[in-house]
C-alpha cells in the first residue's frame, strides 16, 4: 500500500500548470460512442479516472491509440457490447454516463449502478426520470439499470433538483433523439459547456449550455472531431487554496480565470493577494490571514469540490470561521482527520465551525476521498513535524503528478511503500 510522507511548515512558491479538466474528460469519452468516426482528444489528464474510463471504452470494443501523455486517438466503429464491466464501472461515478451514450447510439444500455467516493446519498432519479420521458423503459434488476427504446423522442424535462451528473446523461441521449428536447434547472457548470462544444463540433445542435436551460435538436449521424479538454478549474482552486494555506507565492498557470472567480472571490475576501492574468492567476499572502465564512453552491458558487481544502485553508485563520456545506450531505470526510492534527473544529448538520489560528501537527492520517485526501495534503505541509498520509489511491484519482507538481514548489512529499498491520490510525478497517 503506497502513502505519502510529508514534511510540514513550507511555504509553495513558484509556477504551477494546471492539467486538462477530470470532470470534463469523463464526460466526453462515454460521448465517444455517439459516433463511428475517429476522435482525438487533446489535453486530457492522465489520472486513474481516465485510465478507468478507457478501459470501459476498450471493453465495449472501442479502438484507441494513445499520441503522447495527453493526447488519444478513439475508434468507435461497432462495438462489441453494450454493457460496460461491473469491475471498472464500481470503481467510478462518473461510469453512469454509458448510459445516456449507449442508449442514444443503440436504443440500449445496460450499465451497473456506479461507485465513486462516498459523499452521502447521490440518487439518479433525476437521470431515470428524463431516459423515460424521452420514451426509454428501464428495469433494475440486481444492481444493473437496463434501459432499452425502440426510438428517443424529444422531450420538455424539468430537473427537480440542479445535478450536473443528470444534465450529461440528458444531453447525450437528447442528442440523437427525434425533435426537439428542452432541458430546464440544468447544471451549469463549464464541463457542461465544454461537453456541448465537443457534441456540436461532432454535428449536434445545442445550446443553451451553461445556463437554465438548455435546448436540442437530435440528429441521427455524428461525426470524428478533435477536441481540446478544458483547464480542470478543481486542481487550479486546490493549488490556489494551498499556495494561500501554506503562506506562499505560487502562480497558476494555463487556467480559465472566469471559471474560478468564486475561489478568487473567497481568497481575497481571507485577505490574501490575488493577480488575475489571462491565462494565469498568482496566489501570494502578505499579511495574515482573516476567517471567513464559506458556502458551497453550484456553479458560479464556490465548489463543493473545494470545500475541504478551503476549510483547511481557514484553519490557519485567527478567528471563527463558517463553512456551509449545501450540495453533498457527506461531505465532511476530512473533518476527523484534521482534528487527528489539533484542528478545532465542530460539526452540526451541513455546517462545521472552525475555530482557527492554531498550529496543525503532523500525524498519521488516511484520505476518505479525493478532494478531502487533497486537503489532508495541505495540512500536512501546514503543519509541524511530519505526516503520514493513506489512501492516497483516492488521489491519484483526479490530480495529474500531484506530488511531482507539489515538489516544484518546494514541498517535501515523497511516495512511499508501507505495510498496514491494521494499526495505523485513521485507516479504515
Amino acid at each position: 500500500m503506497e502513502n505519502y510522507l510529508v514534511n510540514g511548515k513550507v511555504k509553495l512558491s513558484g509556477n504551477v500548470k494546471i492539467s486538462g479538466s477530470k470532470n470534463a474528460a469523463v464526460a466526453i469519452l462515454p460521448a465517444v460512442v455517439l459516433t463511428s468516426e475517429t476522435v482525438a482528444l487533446e489535453n486530457l489528464p492522465d489520472i486513474n479516472d481516465v485510465r478507468t474510463m478507457t478501459k470501459i471504452l476498450e471493453t465495449l470494443g472501442v479502438s484507441i491509440r494513445r499520441r503522447g501523455r495527453n493526447t488519444i486517438e478513439l475508434t468507435p466503429g461497432n462495438l462489441a457490447k453494450i454493457a460496460p464491466s461491473y469491475e471498472l464501472v464500481k470503481k467510478m461515478r462518473a461510469s453512469y454516463y454509458f448510459m445516456g451514450s449507449l442508449l442514444a447510439r443503440y436504443g440500449r444500455a445496460e450499465v451497473p449502478i456506479p461507485g465513486g467516493c462516498d459523499l452521502g446519498p447521490r440518487p439518479i432519479d433525476q437521470h431515470l426520470k428524463g431516459f423515460s420521458a424521452l420514451g426509454a423503459e428501464i428495469n433494475i434488476e440486481q444492481g444493473m439499470i437496463k434501459l432499452s427504446a425502440n426510438k428517443l423522442v424529444g422531450a420538455h424535462i424539468y430537473l427537480d433538483v440542479v445535478s450536473i451528473g443528470a444534465t450529461i446523461n440528458l444531453m447525450l441521449a437528447a442528442s440523437a433523439a427525434e425533435g426537439r428536447t428542452v432541458l430546464e434547472n440544468v447544471a451549469k457548470e463549464p464541463e457542461i459547456v465544454d461537453l456541448a462544444n465537443f457534441l456540436n463540433a461532432m454535428g449536434s445542435s445545442i445550446k443553451g449550455a451553461g445556463t437554465d436551460v438548455i435546448r436540442i435538436d437530435g440528429i441521427k449521424k455524428f461525426s470524428g472531431v478533435r477536441h481540446t479538454v478544458i483547464p480542470d478549474r478543481i486542481e487550479a482552486g486546490t493549488f490556489m487554496l494551498a499556495a494561500a494555506a501554506t503562506k506562499g507565492n505560487v502562480s497558476v498557470e494555463d487556467v480559465i480565470p472566469k471559471h474560478l472567480e468564486a475561489i478568487t472571490a473567497k481568497l481575497r475576501e481571507t485577505g490574501v493577494k490575488v493577480i488575475v492574468e489571462p491565462e494565469k492567476i498568482k496566489i501570494e499572502v502578505v499579511k495574515p490571514l482573516l476567517p471567513s465564512d464559506l458556502k458551497t453552491f453550484p456553479y458560479p458558487g464556490f465548489p463543493t469540490d473545494l470545500q475541504p481544502p478551503g476549510m483547511v485553508l481557514l484553519t490557519a485563520a485567527d478567528g471563527l470561521s463558517v463553512v456551509t456545506e449545501n450540495v453533498f450531505d457527506g461531505r465532511y470526510n476530512q473533518v476527523d482527520e484534521l482534528k487527528r492534527m489539533g484542528a478545532r473544529i465542530k460539526v452540526e448538520g451541513r455546517t462545521a465551525l472552525v475555530e482557527g489560528g492554531s498550529s496543525l501537527q503532523g500525524a498519521p492520517i488516511n484520505a476518505p476521498d479525493l478532494r478531502s485526501g487533497a486537503a489532508l495534503i495541505i495540512a500536512a505541509m501546514m503543519a509541524d513535524g511530519e505526516s503520514r498520509v493513506s489512501g492516497i489511491e483516492h488521489i491519484d484519482r483526479g490530480y495529474e503528478n500531484f506530488e511531482q507538481k507539489l515538489v516544484g514548489l518546494g514541498a517535501s512529499i515523497k511516495r512511499v511503500n508501507h505495510i498496514n498491520s491494521g494499526q495505523m490510525p485513521g485507516n479504515p478497517e
